[in-house]
């Protein structure tokens, strides 16, 4: 899961595998397969560090246990 915060700022996490896709305006829309909208104050570049940080750590976790 990816920690985001909502506009009103609380804090929420996401699961990125469920990502269809992101849109930018003056907020950040994130669409997911199931059809749920969310609305998070993060720009784009950081949410895809994030999905990045999130599966390094996946992977991490994955190579120690093999």
């Amino acid at each position: 899961m990816i920690q985001l915060t909502r506009i009103d700022g609380t804090v929420f996490y996401l699961n990125p595998d469920l990502i269809e896709m992101m849109e930018s305006s003056h907020d950040t829309h994130i669409t997911l397969t199931n059809g749920h909208r969310y609305v998070c104050a993060e720009k784009p570049p950081v949410v895809v560090e994030r999905i990045a940080e999130f599966r390094r750590m996946a992977m991490g976790a994955v190579r120690r246990t093999a």
